[in-house]
């Protein structure tokens, strides 16, 4: 069975993004994978406000990893792709790429904790979404 499509995460780069230089600073790549995972869950059906508002949770990054590529400038306009590279009981991996047209300008590994808002404690995530996640990525 071929492989899903990535969700993809368009965005352009603002001068707010850069260093003196006109080049994006390393910790906005963290901001745009972010709204990406933010944008995907959405996309899945399940925004976050939802998962917080109805069940008491919340996913918290638990790990990054992070390879820088390329830069990106000023004004490029980028994409970010997310694809699910893990799923556990109380946690997800994904794996992102922000892309300038063809060039991947950087890498990252992500896994995202199911937490209950309550007591900061690791907690299962609703089947509801874990069928979600199934359904939409194929695993």
């Amino acid at each position: 069975m071929p492989e899903p499509p990535p969700h993809r995460f368009r965005l352009r780069v603002y001068f707010e993004d850069t260093d003196a230089g006109g080049v994006v600073y390393h910790a906005a790549y963290l901001r745009f994978a972010e709204r990406a995972r933010t944008e995907w869950l959405r996309d899945l059906g399940f925004a976050h406000s939802q998962l917080m508002a109805r069940e008491g949770l919340i996913f918290v990054v638990k790990r990054l990893a992070i390879d820088y590529l390329r830069p990106a400038r000023l004004d490029e306009s980028l994409t970010v792709e997310t694809r699910l590279a893990g799923l556990r009981r109380a946690s997800v991996t994904v794996a992102q790429t922000v892309q300038r047209e063809d060039a991947t300008v950087a890498a990252l590994e992500v896994v995202l904790a199911c937490v209950r808002l309550a007591t900061g404690r690791p907690e299962a995530m609703p089947e509801e979404l874990r069928g979600l996640i199934r359904a939409r990525t194929g695993v």
